[in-house]
């Protein structure tokens, strides 16, 4: 059995810079305040029958207070959320089979500053699954489940999923899966909180509905030894695509008083594309190398658009120096290619680098860390408002912000 408690309490003052270091005056007014608390459990229990049999119990319980201001406006909301699980697994040399039942609640309060309605909702869903791993044989492989979910005001959800692999040879192997998916509405979403949540109507559990997805993928992987055994070479690629069914969006239902309502829109968005990852090691070297091709959209009545805010080419390089209990020492380089932005706008091509070095001795080790050390910020290449400095419009961020940041530290082991 294992037990656990995590807490957080954070502070964030942000908005214009003289404001922040106490200047402020009728030009330099504008500022955002973050205040957040939260603290959580963790409960983990194992108990084994035999080799072939356990049981586990798992349950989390968090406790989340967040109080955001800006000028004029403050939100104020309390969560209580928890979940539960109980499982059997029963396994023999050629099949593994679980099941079990799950306990989700989720609690909000909001605090009344205004005349506004509060956003306040409780959702329970309760959910018993089943799963099964089959190794046919040392080539194939079968992965099926089923799940059954019951979301209070919204009903039942079955969600199926399979995965089958097959080992071709000691080079080649492949997977192809699929199954489904949903998401219940809820006002926390990106484009409500762009807005810090003003205007925003609650749910309506009479208007509103499930986000149900479909989603498949399949991949090949290639892996060899090259050059007398000195190097290991190994190659995934994976083509995926996904449905979201009458997705929820933020919509506008008073433009003049600033109200909006999250609607599941009569239409779907489709994410296709595909990735692929190589590794590379020699001695204490390893490389990895990956890209991501990603084309998302939303169909909305004849209309099909590009979804903001998602690059449609990703490169991600990462060299490492790894001595086992010695060094770590590592170099990585990420791209990220134009995206749309809210505005119509697109955002622009950026690379962020970044550096680490550890030490490592028996009991404790030195760190540190140099992120982002060629100081990619989006206010260097491009705006982050337009308006005037006491009533910005921001504009989407899809860039860093904090540039440079370093920090380092010592672990200890006992």
């Amino acid at each position: 059995m294992s037990f656990g408690i995590n807490s957080m309490v954070e502070r964030r003052l942000g908005g214009d810079i003289e404001y922040v270091k106490g200047h402020g005056n009728d030009e330099h007014c504008y500022f955002e305040e973050n205040k957040t608390q939260r603290y959580s459990t963790q409960l983990n229990f194992d108990h084994k029958f035999s080799d072939k049999d356990l049981l586990v119990f798992r349950n989390s319980v968090s406790y989340f207070d967040r109080d955001l201001g800006v000028p004029d406006y403050r939100f104020n909301g309390k969560q209580v959320s928890t979940f539960s699980e109980l499982s059997y697994t029963h396994a023999n040399e050629s099949v593994e089979w679980v099941a079990g039942l799950n306990l989700w609640t989720e609690d909000f309060n909001e605090k009344k500053l205004s005349q506004f309605p509060l956003r306040d909702y409780r959702r329970i869903i309760l959910g018993a699954f089943i799963q099964n791993t089959w190794e046919a044989n040392e080539k194939f492989s079968l992965e099926t489940g089923l799940r059954t979910d019951y979301v209070n005001h919204y009903g039942a959800v079955i969600l199926p999923r399979i995965s089958a692999h097959y080992k071709f040879n000691k080079h080649f192997a492949s997977r192809l899966g699929g199954g489904l998916g949903y998401k219940s509405p809820t006002i926390f979403t990106e484009e409500s909180e762009r807005i810090e949540y003003e205007g925003v109507l609650p749910i309506d559990r009479h208007f509103n509905k499930l986000e149900k997805s479909y989603g498949v993928n399949w991949d090949i992987n290639y892996s060899t030894p090259l050059f007398g055994g000195n190097v290991f070479l190994s190659i995934n690629h994976m083509f995926f695509y996904s449905y979201l069914d009458n997705p929820l969006m933020l919509r506008s239902v008073d433009a003049e008083q600033g109200i909006y309502r999250l609607v599941n829109i009569g239409g779907h968005t489709d994410s296709k594309g595909m990735e692929t990852n190589v590794k590379a090691s020699y001695n204490d070297f390893h490389l990895y190398l990956g890209y991501t091709l990603t084309d998302l959209k939303t169909k909305e009545g004849g209309n099909k658009t590009t979804n903001i805010l998602t690059p449609k080419h990703r490169f991600n390089s990462i060299l490492m120096y790894e001595v086992e209990d010695e060094w770590k020492v590592g170099l990585e380089a990420y791209y990220f290619s134009r995206q749309k932005l809210g505005d119509g706008l697109m955002g622009k091509a950026y690379v962020v680098c970044g550096f680490m070095i550890e030490k490592i001795w028996e009991h404790f080790s030195i760190y540190a860390n140099f992120e982002n050390f060629t100081d990619r910020r989006q206010t260097r290449f491009d705006t982050i408002y337009t308006g005037s400095l006491s009533n910005p419009i921001f504009r989407d961020i899809y860039a860093p912000l904090d540039g440079f940041v370093m920090n380092a530290g010592v672990k200890l082991r006992f």
